[in-house]
């Protein structure tokens, strides 16, 4: 059957195509992609966001959360991702300390990842706590991304990643700040692991599109970690995640056997020498 999907007629998605996929019903597909390689084939397969996201620290780093990672180390990753990009819409995750330490700095750090990188978007966690940033971010012409829930960048003050929301007080502030949010100017929400009922409220309460991880099937969009879904994070598989290929053995498996090929002088062979 042939498909009309709003992606397929789009050259490039924008954060107003993000709006009309919403207004339509369709689902918005978004993946973290942090260097050229990886960016290029997800964006061949049509996905709609790639998420230059702060869990680079933990993919391409090897840190167990995602405080350490410095704006800069994310600025790389985001110019690489950019230069591989023909389709999707392209958002950068604001790093710790990037946008908490005070208005002046957070808008200088976003000029300067907006100027520097050619990414379309920025995100960052928090609510009303952020508000300034925000409204800020917008008036200066920055399409700004909210992430609610779980904000791995508060791991020490949850005391680990737990499911957040499930306490009534929670789910409260939760609902108040997705609508800030949204009066702030955010031109979409991320909701992470939070109670998949209070995820489709919020998504059903808000004109702006709603992307969930770990928050069920009723919002309109998801995102994944790249190495997750593709079996590249050793024993990491919290319930949210679909692993969708084994990447990770292939890989070990490959390298093994080139390994034994040239312990072996296997390779390279008469015919792939000059």
């Amino acid at each position: 059957m042939e498909s009309h999907y709003i992606f397929e007629n789009t050259k490039r998605v924008t954060v107003s195509t993000i709006a009309q996929m919403k207004a339509a019903g369709e689902k918005i597909a978004m993946l973290t992609v942090y260097d050229y390689t990886m960016a290029r084939l997800v964006d061949a397969a049509g996905v709609d966001i790639m998420l230059v996201g702060d869990s680079a620290a933990n993919t391409m780093a090897g840190y167990s959360t995602t405080l350490p990672i410095t704006l800069q180390e994310m600025m790389v990753y985001a110019r690489s991702v950019v230069r591989a990009r023909e389709h999707a819409l392209v958002v950068f995750d604001m790093p710790f300390g990037s946008y908490q330490t005070g208005l002046d700095d957070a808008v200088s750090n976003a000029v300067s990842v907006m100027k520097e990188t050619g990414c379309d978007a920025l995100k960052l966690e928090g609510g009303s706590e952020h508000l300034d940033v925000v409204r800020r971010f917008v008036e200066c012409g920055i399409p700004v991304m909210g992430h609610l829930g779980l904000q791995p960048q508060r791991v020490n003050a949850y005391g680990g990643f737990a499911l957040r929301a499930t306490q009534q007080a929670e789910a409260d502030k939760l609902k108040k700040d997705a609508l800030l949010l949204q009066e702030a100017g955010c031109f979409a929400l991320v909701l992470e692991k939070i109670p998949a009922t209070l995820a489709a409220e919020v998504a059903s309460s808000l004109s702006i599109p709603v992307i969930g991880i770990g928050a069920g099937p009723n919002v309109d969009g998801q995102v994944l970690v790249l190495q997750d879904m593709l079996g590249m994070s050793g024993t990491f598989h919290p319930k949210f995640l679909r692993t969708y290929a084994n990447i990770g053995e292939q890989i070990t498996k490959a390298a093994a056997q080139y390994v034994a090929d040239v312990k072996q002088s296997d390779f390279p062979s008469l015919e792939e020498s000059y």
